[in-house]
C-alpha cells in the first residue's frame, strides 16, 4: 500500500510512498502522524503531476476532435480548401463519436465507415447520405495525414490505428473523353451559349488540362505572350503552359485583373446539358480529354505530367494507355502472330 501504518513507536507512525512518474521514477516517502495526513499528502503530491507535466507524464484528456482542431489551426489552415477539409474530419470525428485519441482505435473507424456507407452518418448539417468506397477511403487517407503530421509535430503520443486499417479496393474506372466530333459539338454549343466566357474557359481546358478553378480565377498578369501560368494550384506549384497565338488573342484583357467572370454552376450545367452520356463527370472531363489526346498525338508522359502539375506520376500513367506504342509488342509477340 502507498499509505500505511509502521506501527514502530515513532511520533509519525503514517508512512506515504509513492511514484508519481510511475515505478521506475523517482520515489517520495514522508511520514505523518495520522492517516488523513498521509493520504492528503498523497493526493496532492500525484495531482501535482496532472498540473505540472515536469514533474512527470500527464494523463492524456484531449479528444480526437481537439486534435483535428490543433492541426487545423497548426497546419491545416495552410491547405487550398482548409474551411472545407476541416468540417470534412469534424463529420469523422463526431460520427465516430469523438473519444479520447489515445482511446481511437482501427475498430472506431471500421465500424464508422460501415456506418457510413449506409448512410447512418450526419454531416454538419444533420443530413445523411450515402457514401461510396471510393468516398470511404478518401476519408481514410486524409485522417491518416492528419494523425501522420500531428506525429511529426510530437502532439500524437499514441500509435496510429489507422496503419492496420486496408481501404476498400477499387475497381478501376473508366477515363472518359471527348472524341474529336464531340469536341466540335461542344464549342459549337459553346459559342451559342448566352454566357460570354463560356466558349472561352472551355477552350482553355481543351489547350492546356487546366483544371476550372485554376481557370476562372486567371487573372491578366498570369497571360503573357502565348503562355498561360497557374498559381494557386492543388499541388501548391505554379505551373506554366504554352498556347496558340489565336487562343491568346481570344482571351487577353489590358490590365492585371481578372479573366472571366463565371461560376462553376454555369459551366457544369453546360457540360451536363450538352453531353448527358458523361458518368460522374463534368467541366473535368476537359482535362481528361486534353491529357488523352496529348498522348494519342505522341506527346510525352512526363512533359503531361508538368503540364498537368500532379506531383506523382502514377496519376498521369493512367493516360499511358492511349499511347500508340503503348503494349504494341502484344501484336507481334503473341504465339498466333508465328503459326
Amino acid at each position: 500500500m502507498s499509505v500505511r501504518n509502521l506501527k514502530d513507536g515513532n511520533k509519525l507512525p503514517w508512512l506515504c510512498e509513492c511514484y508519481p512518474q510511475g515505478r521506475k521514477g523517482k520515489r517520495i516517502r514522508k511520514r505523518f502522524a495520522t492517516k488523513g495526513e498521509a493520504l492528503a499528502f498523497e493526493k496532492y503530491t500525484m495531482q501535482e503531476v496532472e498540473d505540472k507535466p515536469w514533474l512527470g507524464e500527464k494523463v492524456e484528456q484531449r479528444s480526437l476532435l481537439d486534435m483535428v482542431t490543433l492541426w487545423h489551426n497548426r497546419h491545416g489552415i495552410s491547405l487550398a480548401h482548409a474551411k472545407y477539409t476541416y468540417r470534412k474530419l469534424q463529420v469523422i470525428v463526431l460520427g465516430m463519436g469523438d473519444p479520447l485519441y489515445t482511446k481511437f482505435t482501427a475498430n472506431m473507424f471500421t465500424e464508422y465507415r460501415t456506418t457510413r456507407l449506409a448512410g447512418d452518418i450526419a454531416d454538419l448539417n444533420n443530413r445523411k447520405v450515402a457514401v461510396s468506397f471510393r468516398t470511404c477511403n478518401i476519408e481514410q487517407d486524409l485522417l491518416n495525414a492528419v494523425i501522420a503530421e500531428l506525429i511529426r509535430m510530437d502532439e500524437w503520443k499514441a500509435p496510429n490505428p489507422l496503419s492496420s486499417v486496408r481501404q476498400f479496393k477499387l475497381h478501376e474506372e473508366e477515363m472518359q473523353f471527348l472524341t474529336i466530333d464531340e469536341i466540335k459539338t461542344l464549342l459549337s454549343a459553346a459559342a451559342q451559349h448566352q454566357h460570354q466566357d463560356i466558349l472561352k474557359v472551355v477552350k482553355v481546358s481543351l489547350a492546356t488540362g487546366g483544371r476550372f478553378l485554376e481557370i476562372a480565377n486567371l487573372k491578366g498578369s498570369q497571360l503573357n505572350k502565348y503562355k498561360i501560368t497557374y498559381t494557386k494550384t492543388k499541388g501548391k506549384k505554379n505551373r506554366t503552359v504554352p498556347i496558340s497565338e489565336a487562343l491568346y488573342d481570344e482571351i487577353y484583357k489590358e490590365g492585371s485583373g481578372p479573366l472571366f467572370s463565371i461560376g462553376y454552376s454555369t459551366a457544369y450545367r453546360f457540360i451536363v446539358n450538352n453531353m448527358p452520356h458523361l458518368n460522374n463527370q463534368s467541366f473535368h472531363v476537359l482535362r481528361h480529354t486534353f491529357a488523352s489526346h496529348f498522348i494519342m498525338n505522341g506527346g510525352n508522359i512526363i512533359v503531361l505530367q508538368r503540364i498537368l502539375g500532379h506531383s506523382d506520376i502514377k496519376q498521369t500513367m493512367r493516360y499511358a494507355h492511349f499511347s500508340p506504342e503503348h503494349l504494341e509488342d502484344a501484336v507481334t509477340k503473341n504465339p498466333l502472330f508465328h503459326l
